[in-house]
């Protein structure tokens, strides 16, 4: 009987510790998760110089007063511009391979960093990615005189969320989204299956949500070797989007699969805007 009680005795301590273990992992996920969404770099390593692009390093203001840092890379053709909100690690200076593709295709680029990001004032929080954006978008029609139908706004990764938070609301003439999840709480819960994700995340960027009230023609790129964000996600947001819409399958990581892909994923980028933008 004793023995009894005391394997009852260490199979409630054990159940007490793992509850315990349980519960201070899931208050560190809580209180930090923000250092789980935002890998910000403060240095901004290179320019469009380096691959030979003239450029134009421009400083706007956010709606909240928040000073934020971009570059403007015109392009001769003037197809269209593309406003480019990027992923939610480093800074515009790790973008260049992108901005060399788009600029090949005729257009004008205009990419900026979110507020805790390169050059850019302020700690970066979900409505911040989405007041910059705004002001991103704003600073073309008011300062560079292009009307909405003149953009095309692109989103890779947490970029993505954040370009149909603006499109939903500021239709451009395309929206492309490349490599993005469906919400942070979805992408959440398949990387922490053993968390209560959906409770614990202050984050929505739910692109889903916004995605069902975009006007505009949508594209989305996703690969199906995606090793961060699975591929089910890029079908989700292809199902949910309003006609027209395109789907360009690529293949390579979530990192790399822009490079990886080559003239699969130019190609596929250039035949979707040729129908709004043609050379």
């Amino acid at each position: 009987m004793k023995n009894y009680k005391n394997k009852l005795n260490f199979l409630l301590w054990i159940g007490l510790t793992a509850l315990i273990v349980y519960g201070a992992f899931s208050a560190l996920i809580f209180i930090f998760q923000s250092r789980l969404i935002y890998f910000p770099d403060r240095t901004v390593a290179v320019t469009p110089d380096a691959i030979g692009l003239a450029y134009e390093h421009v400083n706007f203001t956010a709606a909240d007063g928040v000073r934020l840092s971009g570059w403007f890379i015109p392009s001769e053709k003037h197809r269209a511009v593309l406003l480019f909100c990027h992923g939610n690690a480093g800074n515009i200076s790790h973008r260049l391979e992108s901005i060399h593709i788009f600029h090949s295709l005729g257009l004008s680029v205009f990419i900026f960093d979110y507020r805790g990001y390169g050059s850019s004032e302020g700690k970066t929080t979900e409505q911040g990615t989405y007041r910059d954006a705004e002001a991103a978008c704003n600073y073309l029609i008011n300062e560079k005189e292009y009307s909405p139908s003149e953009i095309i706004t692109f989103g890779r990764s947490l970029g993505g969320a954040v370009a149909a938070w603006l499109a939903q609301n500021n239709t451009p003439m395309a929206l492309i989204l490349e490599s993005t999840f469906t919400s942070a709480k979805d992408l959440g819960a398949e990387i922490f299956p053993f968390l209560p994700v959906r409770w614990l995340s202050r984050f929505n960027y739910n692109a889903v949500k916004y995605l069902r009230r975009v006007k505009a023609p949508v594209l989305i790129i996703h690969s199906r070797n995606d090793d961060i964000v699975p591929f089910k996600n890029g079908k989700r947001l292809f199902e949910t989007a309003n006609n027209p819409k395109e789907f360009l399958e690529i293949s390579g990581s979530h990192n790399d699969g822009f490079i990886t892909s080559g003239d699969r994923y130019i190609d596929g980028i250039n035949s979707f805007i040729s129908g709004y933008a043609p050379l």
